[in-house]
């Protein structure tokens, strides 16, 4: 008997020996969920990863805690970790077959859950070592430090892991608000989470017995007098919430805000298991009001495959505040950061800022005649329809979006200036590089989404600054060190050029093209754009306090027409969608005047620079903007325009597979150079 005794201690001391506490904890155990909310820091846009908020043991109420361990572990504090009785009695049953029993203390609870290397099978292997890493942690951590790790790694059912998570999915409160008997009910579901969770009938009655005897624990062990104890009622519970679903554009927000996470350095499992708190810049409100304006506006009759994106910028920060992009439900594409399509005319004040910036002024006369001939372009570029204006200024080639006029600029400025004025103001490098050689390059062959546009737009409004647009205001991690986001500034113009170019753009809602998206109440500074054969259509405008861009396109690279509607254009449903949008979104805030253009000697408001009648549609000569619309009379529902006319040289649509990834450029139809002949070398075309 002695020797197998003295064998027994011998072994029992080699187990202990190798059997050291384990230096990595168990990822479920220690990941916290993290909220992303809307830019007011308090309406929650989403929820990523597992449903725990860690809370040091102070925070903790001390009934919330006695609670627990007068129901769990009355010895917690007095005994080593183990349970001796319940110990031998697990062991008695795995030893006779029966099925392993509970017993567990607190400690070896909290050591199963938390470190890594214990799995969750009924074995005596796996047993003897808790218990051994158990006897271990006792010796080396404080009890207070066990408790606390056990409160937060335990499930209390209702998809809530920790205390924390679980005051708030039964009560609806932070741990530090639970009552008495609040507290003895999360101590009572333990046992059972799943039954006890959402309790009715029979389990309703079984869990009132359970929160009676933690009750009664906790007068046996003294953390509540007899009195206090009989006075005690059984809590109302919260109703169970359902799983967090992500509904209309929150699917899109949450998609940005992740790859924006990712490119500023966060992880994936820092999201899914960091708790961290993210603001993010989107305007519920401002949400809200993108998708009504798209919904009001357009009419039922609007094809399936008729696209429409939105976007909205708040100037001085580069905040995206808003966007529409789309039906999440038909597409994981969005159409306002994921789509890009030809930029068409509202391209031109970027070749307008590049001019204006570089020495020339409103006042530069320029070639408005049709065709226009450069040496780098096989054939001449011409107007819509055939129109020329003679020698134009910039005010009137603005307005009127006079093509042959903005090809001679460019020649002018240079089009390598075109396209790093374009970049400094907000226009990815890699979607202009290809396109900045054409001739027709100020025309806007070059694709970008909604949101680069309204950036870009954004610059004008804010004295030639380019604040980088961006979606996550702040991120703040599970120990509370909060990062404020800091966009890149960049002075992409003078501050003259902006406020001429803005001047310019003024006198397209005033007089031309953009009249539609007038608001009475304010300044309103914008650009129309409609690509070969209506492909794209765009109406980008802002007030000094917020840029939106609008523009619809098809997924088959097909004409945008609307049954009723007619063929579309810029000035036409997307800048009726922009004045819906915009009028909800600068409600109540204050009119601001644009900055003063410069003194050239005359007044641009009476420059006789429209011609006296509407040119007449010439489809001769396609490409992008080669159709750009006449000025549009103001009204709710715009005339039909009959369709345009297939061009034999261009090659046939192929059709997007709707399956794949959306590329930026793909092979399609002639977008830039002078003729019907002349193909850009990597023309684009909308994704979905």
């Amino acid at each position: 008997m002695g020797v197998g005794l003295i064998v027994l201690i011998g072994l029992f001391g080699i187990a202990w020996a190798m059997t050291p506490i384990p230096d990595t904890t168990q990822k479920h155990a220690t990941e916290q969920g993290s909220v992303i909310y809307y830019r007011d820091g308090k309406t929650v846009l989403a929820r990523q990863g597992v449903n725990r908020k860690n809370v040091r043991l102070e925070q903790v109420p001390r009934h919330v805690s006695d609670a627990v361990i007068a129901i769990e572990n009355r010895s917690f504090y007095s005994d080593s970790g183990v349970s001796v009785k319940g110990t031998v009695r697990s062991l008695w049953s795995t030893v006779s077959g029966q099925q392993l029993q509970g017993g567990s203390t607190i400690t070896q609870q909290m050591v199963r859950n938390y470190y890594s290397g214990l799995s969750q099978e009924r074995s005596i292997t796996r047993k003897f070592k808790e218990i051994l890493i158990a006897m271990k942690v006792d010796q080396s951590k404080p009890k207070e430090w066990v408790l606390e790790q056990y409160l937060n790694t335990i499930y209390f059912g209702r998809g809530a892991n920790g205390v924390q998570a679980a005051a708030q999915a039964y009560f609806g409160k932070n741990v530090e608000k639970l009552t008495v008997a609040e507290g003895a009910y999360l101590a009572s579901v333990i046992q059972q989470p799943s039954r006890f969770a959402d309790p009715k009938g029979a389990d309703l009655a079984a869990v009132k017995d359970r929160w009676s005897s933690v009750i009664t624990a906790m007068r046996d062990i003294g953390a509540l007098t007899p009195e206090k104890a009989a006075a005690q009622r059984f809590p109302k519970l919260a109703a169970p919430k359902k799983p967090f679903e992500l509904k209309g554009q929150s699917q899109y927000m949450l998609d940005q805000v992740r790859q924006e996470l990712n490119r500023r350095g966060y992880s994936d499992e820092d999201i899914n298991g960091g708790g961290l708190k993210v603001v993010t810049t989107f305007d519920k409100k401002l949400m809200d009001a993108a998708a009504r304006a798209v919904k009001q506006v357009l009419p039922d009759s609007t094809p399936s495959k008729v696209r429409t994106g939105l976007a909205a910028v708040d100037p001085a920060t580069g905040e995206v505040v808003a966007f529409y992009g789309g039906n999440p439900d038909t597409s994981k594409y969005d159409n306002a950061f994921s789509a890009k399509v030809q930029a068409g005319s509202t391209f031109k004040p970027y070749t307008l800022a590049a001019a204006l910036n570089d020495g020339l002024d409103l006042s530069t006369r320029v070639d408005g005649n049709s065709p226009i001939k450069v040496a780098s372009a096989p054939q001449a570029i011409p107007n819509d329809s055939g129109r020329s204006y003679g020698l134009v200024d910039l005010v009137g080639a603005t307005r009127n979006s006079v093509n042959t006029a903005f090809v001679d600029l460019g020649q002018k400025v240079g089009l390598d200036k075109v396209a790093e004025t374009a970049e400094a103001m907000g226009l990815p490098a890699d979607q202009i590089e290809p396109h900045k050689s054409a001739a027709s390059f100020p025309l806007g062959v070059a694709s970008v989404s909604a949101v680069q546009n309204a950036s870009g737009f954004s610059t004008f409004a804010n004295g030639g600054v380019h604040m980088e647009a961006h979606v996550v205001r702040s991120v703040t991690d599970a120990k509370g060190k909060k990062t404020v986001i800091k966009p890149d500034s960049t002075q992409a113009v003078g501050e003259q050029a902006a406020a001429d170019a803005t001047y310019a753009m003024e006198q397209v809602v005033k007089y031309g093209t953009g009249t539609a998206a007038r608001l009475w109440d304010r300044p309103v500074a914008g650009k129309t754009g409609t690509t070969d054969k209506s492909g794209a259509v765009w109406f980008n405008g802002f007030t000094p306090q917020l840029a939106t861009a609008v523009n619809m396109f098809r997924d088959d690279n097909k004409t945008v027409q609307i049954p009723g509607y007619g063929v579309q254009f810029g000035g036409q449903l997307p800048a009726q969608i922009w004045r819906a949008f915009m009028t909800e979104a600068m409600a109540g805030k204050d009119v601001v005047d644009f900055p003063e253009p410069s003194d050239y000697g005359y007044d641009y408001d009476t420059y006789p620079s429209t011609p006296e009648e509407p040119p007449q549609r010439d489809d001769r000569f396609p490409g992008p903007d080669w159709n750009e619309e006449p000025p549009q009379p103001e009204s709710s529902t715009q005339p039909s325009v009959p369709p345009l006319s297939e061009d034999p040289s261009t090659p046939p649509v192929i059709p997007e597979q709707p399956e794949s990834p959306p590329p930026t450029d793909f092979p399609g139809p002639p977008t830039g150079g002078s003729g019907p002949n002349e193909q850009d070398n990597t023309p684009a075309r909308p994704v979905s």
